[in-house]
């Protein structure tokens, strides 16, 4: 049975064709008479892709235009009469070590995790940062060329969503409620700025839609790629490794798996460079330990913490009122895991709870709201509900909005520690 069902109720014009059902062994649609006439297909842009861009833009312009005010209305300094650069509301936080590394690299001369003040920087991996320099030789100015990557990519990411949610609800408008799910909840301003948000969804999205296709050496290339980016990127692995045993149908179709090793490449050879600098082949964890209390701990005591952060009064309001946002998202995480569940979606099952485990046994919770962009799931059994239930596209804009606002406006002014 399907996770996502579509509206009983449609016009003539918008009639759903049958969904599918990835990761249960049913035959996936038909791929065209070849791989090279899909791909060309898949790279036009049809009526309902375009809509889907056109509401990319406008998110865009209005994150944009927010960014220009914030530097008018929110100045570092109260008393000053000339604003921020155009381009500083998008300097915030994990910004910093994105360019530090694009810039000077790893262990700039001999420095590293042994010295007193070490940013950790170690902790990122590397995707990103080897795009923002190469992109940086045609845009001089760091900060564009960080907005660059992520404007881009998230036009690739919000297409693959959208053809992703049409591919399993069957319904026209299904991609466009996805795309707007995403583009309008609480965390899409990391979306816009020089995070890796948008280049990991860019890479992972059509990653997962080639794996729907059986498209397995394209699907495992954009999931290697995906694991250059963010450690996500092996949870999109695992969770297309266990999609392919799952529909596996003949011995010839076993030669495959080969290529579903590949994204374990970047990740050990990542390992191995922070050895040859550090000799230590857990210097990532270890920089995740030192910079952001990511030690191992049971998720009960990781979710005692965070309560107490959230609830006891130990914290500044600001900080508290984060862990609750913490809180709510592993809740919400947690729900969607069931359902999953529930209807034996085991790929996207697998990779939500490697993403719950490794948010939820750290010292306390930390940055899982923002991690929700990743959960493609979430948007598309949001469309879902949506279509048998109009009316909660109108309750969650009212809702969210305001939200969204908050939060993109405290990242923006560097009010918030993400």
């Amino acid at each position: 049975m399907p996770l996502f069902i579509p509206s009983p109720v449609t016009r003539p014009s918008e009639r759903p064709t049958a969904p599918v059902q990835p990761g249960t062994g049913n035959r996936p649609p038909p791929a065209g008479p070849s791989l090279r006439r899909s791909r060309r297909a898949a790279l036009r842009l049809s009526p309902a892709d375009r809509e889907v861009l056109w509401l990319y833009l406008l998110t865009r312009l209005a994150i944009w235009i927010t960014a220009y005010c914030a530097r008018w209305l929110f100045p570092a300094n109260p008393d000053t009469r000339k604003p921020d650069s155009v381009l500083a509301p998008f300097q915030h936080w994990d910004w910093a070590h994105y360019v530090h590394i694009a810039r000077d690299g790893y262990f700039p001369g001999g420095a590293g995790p042994a010295l007193s003040g070490w940013d950790n920087r170690e902790a990122f991996f590397p995707g990103f940062p080897l795009l923002l320099r190469a992109v940086h030789v045609v845009v001089p100015h760091w900060t564009a060329a960080g907005l660059l990557i992520s404007f881009a990519a998230g036009a690739v990411a919000v297409l693959a969503l959208a053809r992703i949610a049409r591919l399993y609800l069957g319904h026209p408008s299904a991609g466009r409620r996805a795309a707007l799910f995403l583009l309008l909840s609480p965390c899409a301003v990391f979306l816009a700025v020089g995070y890796t948000e948008a280049l990991f969804l860019a890479l992972a999205l059509p990653a997962w839609l080639a794996a729907q296709h059986r498209h397995w050496p394209l699907a495992a290339t954009l999931a290697a790629l995906a694991a250059t980016v963010r450690v996500t990127g092996l949870f999109l692995a695992a969770a297309i490794a266990l999609h392919f045993l799952l529909t596996a149908r003949t011995h010839r179709r076993w030669t495959a798996l080969l290529w579903l090793a590949l994204p374990a490449l970047p990740a050990a050879l990542y390992s191995w460079y922070l050895h040859a600098h550090t000799g230590d082949w857990t210097a990532w964890q270890s920089a995740q330990e030192r910079g952001w209390h990511r030690s191992f701990h049971l998720p009960w005591e990781a979710w005692s913490r965070t309560w107490d952060a959230a609830f006891s009064h130990t914290q500044a309001t600001g900080y508290a009122g984060m862990f609750q946002a913490e809180l709510l998202a592993m809740g919400a995480g947690l729900l969607l895991l069931a359902l999953l569940v529930r209807r034996r979606r085991w790929p996207e099952v697998l990779y939500l709870a490697l993403n719950l485990w490794a948010l939820g046994t750290s010292y306390w919770y930390m940055s899982i709201p923002r991690a929700t962009l990743v959960w493609w799931p979430l948007w598309i059994a949001l469309a879902a509900w949506s279509l048998r239930r109009p009316r909660l596209t109108t309750i969650c804009l009212c809702l969210g909005v305001p939200l969204t606002t908050v939060v993109t406006l405290t990242f923006l002014t560097g009010r918030w520690a993400g």
